[in-house]
């Protein structure tokens, strides 16, 4: 039980001490790894001619912002 409580204790000093680092740097979280546009992909389906079952949800989509009440 105490190696439990030791090795407890150890994560929340590890992940206090990562907390206090960001709030320090005031920079915001970012990825390491840029996301789809760092490899020139502006979508996550780069298709020149969807599928139909995603011009269908496209065109509810289109639909609903229509809609919309703002």
């Amino acid at each position: 039980m105490s190696l439990f409580l030791l090795t407890f204790g150890l994560l929340i000093l590890i992940v206090t001490a990562m907390a206090i680092g960001v709030i320090v740097q005031k920079k915001s979280m970012a990825s390491s790894c840029g996301g789809l546009g760092s490899v020139g992909i502006d979508k996550a389906c780069d298709c020149d001619d969807p599928c139909d079952r995603r011009k269908k949800r496209l065109a509810k989509e289109q639909i609903w912002k229509e809609n919309q009440i703002l």
